[in-house]
C-alpha cells in the first residue's frame, strides 16, 4: 500500500491478536513527502551472527538476485494488478521474458483472483501467492503446473498488499494495510494454505504525523530464518517477531523506531546478514540499518537521500545484487532508478547517481533469478521496463521497449 489510502481509527496500547475493527479501508490517496539528505551513511557494526547462522533469504516474491546460472530459453514472469480500477487488469497477468534480451511476451490472463497487486513463489517454485488487496484482506494460492487456483484464505485484516514466504516453505506471512496487521497461514504439502495460525495488529506506538492508524506494509524473513519483521508505515516502527517453527505463532522481541513522519515502507536484506536497507516512502529518504540476527534486533540508521533532487517522490522498493555490491531503489514521482555502491561489507550506501525508469510511478521492482536483468512494475503507465544490469559497475542499461500490463503493480520474474 501506499500513502494513498487511510484506517480510521487510533492504535491500542499493545498489539492484539484480533482484527481491528472500527475505521473503514478506502483507495488510496496521495500526501506530500519532504526531501532527503546527505550521499552516505554509516552504522555501528551489529555483533557478529552466531556459527552456523543460514545465508540470508528475505523473501520469496520480488526478491534479491541469486547467484548468476546460465539462462536458457523463455522463462516464466508473472504479473500483479488492481481489478477493481478503472483501466485495471482481469487477474493476474501472465507473460515470458527472454533472458538475454529482456524482451517480454504477454500470454493471456490468470482470472479469479481479485486485486493481486503482490506476488511471492514458493521456493520449490511450484506454487504462486497472491495477496487480495481489499477491505476484507485475502491470499490466494495458484499451482503453476496447470494454473489451478488452490483457494483463499482470509486474513482477517483489511487491503492485504504485501506477502512472502518463510524459507522452509511451511509458512505465508502477510501484511495488511488497511487494519496494520500482520498474519501467518500455514503452506501444506501440496502449496494450499490453512486457516491463520496467528495475527497480530500493531497497537502501539501511536500513529506518526498525518497517519491515522497503524499501515502494516510489508512481512518478511530476517537472514537467520528464526526472526519475521515487519515493517509499518503508520507507526513508523519496523516489528521483530520469533516465529515459532511448529506452531507459526509469532512472539514480539524487538521494535525500532525511524523519526517521526519517515512512512517505512519496505526492508531488504544484505547477503552478509548483518545489515539491511530500509525505504521510506514519506519522508523521501533510505536508511542503512544494523541487524544482530541472535536477537532479531535491528537498529536504524540516519535518514538519507534518494537522488529525488528535493521534489515530490515517494520511495518504494529497494534490492540488493546477490554479490553485495550495489542495491537499487525506485522512486515514484522523480520516476527514476536509485543506483548505490554498498560499501564497509553493508554498512555503508554511496549514492551513485539515478536513472530514469522508462515508465511513471514504478511501484516495485525485482531481478531475475540470474540478477542479469531488473524488471521495474510503473503503475501510473501501465508498463513493466526491462533494465540489464552491469555486475561490475553497477549500471543500468534499458532493455528494449516498455511492456503494456494494465495497472502494473507487481513483477515477478521466475
Amino acid at each position: 500500500m501506499d500513502t494513498e489510502a487511510r484506517a480510521a481509527g487510533e492504535g491500542s496500547p499493545a498489539p492484539r491478536r484480533e482484527r481491528r475493527h472500527g475505521g473503514g479501508w478506502t483507495r488510496r490517496r496521495f500526501v506530500g513527502a519532504a526531501a532527503g539528505a546527505a550521499a552516505v551513511v554509516a552504522v555501528p557494526s551489529p555483533a557478529a551472527p552466531p556459527a552456523g547462522t543460514p545465508s540470508p533469504s528475505t523473501e520469496s516474491g520480488p526478491r534479491a538476485a541469486a547467484p548468476s546460472r546460465k539462462p536458457s530459453g523463455p522463462r516464466p514472469l508473472y504479473l500483479g494488478t488492481y481489478t477493481s480500477v478503472e483501466g485495471g487488469g482481469t487477474g493476474i497477468g501472465l507473460a515470458s521474458y527472454d533472458p538475454e534480451s529482456g524482451r517480454i511476451t504477454g500470454s493471456g490472463t490468470l482470472a479469479g483472483v481479485p486485486d493481486p497487486s503482490y506476488l511471492a513463489v514458493h521456493p520449490d517454485g511450484r506454487t504462486l501467492y497472491a495477496v487480495d488487496e481489499r477491505q476484507d484482506g485475502g491470499v490466494t494460492a495458484v499451482r503453476l503446473a496447470d494454473r489451478r487456483v488452490l483457494g483463499t484464505r482470509s486474513t482477517g485484516g483489511a487491503g492485504t498488499c504485501h506477502l512472502s514466504v518463510h524459507p522452509t516453505g511451511r509458512w505465508l506471512l502477510s501484511a495488511d494495510y488497511g487494519s496494520g496487521s500482520v498474519t501467518v497461514h500455514p503452506i501444506d504439502a501440496s502449496g494450499a494454505l490453512g486457516e491463520r495460525t496467528d495475527q497480530v495488529t500493531h497497537g502501539s506506538p501511536p500513529p506518526g504525523p498525518g497517519q491515522r492508524g497503524p499501515h502494516a506494509h510489508q512481512f518478511v524473513t530476517g537472514p537467520d530464518g528464526g526472526h519475521v519483521l515487519a515493517v509499518d508505515l503508520g507507526t513508523d516502527t519496523v516489528y521483530s517477531y520469533r516465529l515459532d517453527p511448529g506452531k507459526g505463532t509469532l512472539t514480539e522481541v524487538a521494535r525500532a523506531h525511524t523519526r517521526p513522519g519517515a512512512g517505512p515502507r519496505h526492508l531488504t536484506f544484505h547477503p552478509g546478514g548483518r545489515y539491511a536497507y530500509l525505504a521510506n516512502e514519506v519522508d523521501d529518504t533510505v536508511a542503512v540499518c544494523a541487524y544482530d540476527p541472535r536477537s532479531g534486533r535491528l537498529d536504524i540508521g540516519e535518514p538519507r537521500p534518494t537522488g529525488s533532487d528535493g521534489g515530490t517522490n515517494y520511495p518504494a522498493q529497494i534490492l540488493v545484487t546477490a554479490d553485495g555490491r550495489y542495491a537499487f531503489l525506485a522512486n515514484r514521482g522523480h520516476n527514476s532508478l536509485a543506483r548505490y555502491a554498498v560499501e564497509a561489507d553493508g554498512a555503508r550506501l554511496r549514492l551513485l547517481g539515478t536513472v530514469p525508469v522508462g515508465g511513471d510511478f514504478p511501484r516495485q521492482i525485482a531481478f531475475s533469478p540470474d540478477g542479469r536483468l531488473l524488471f521495474a512494475a510503473n503503475q501510473r503507465s501501465g508498463t513493466v521496463t526491462v533494465f540489464h544490469v552491469d555486475p561490475d559497475g553497477g549500471g543500468l542499461r534499458l532493455g528494449g521497449e516498455p511492456f503494456a500490463s494494465p495497472v502494473a503493480v507487481c513483477a515477478l520474474p521466475l
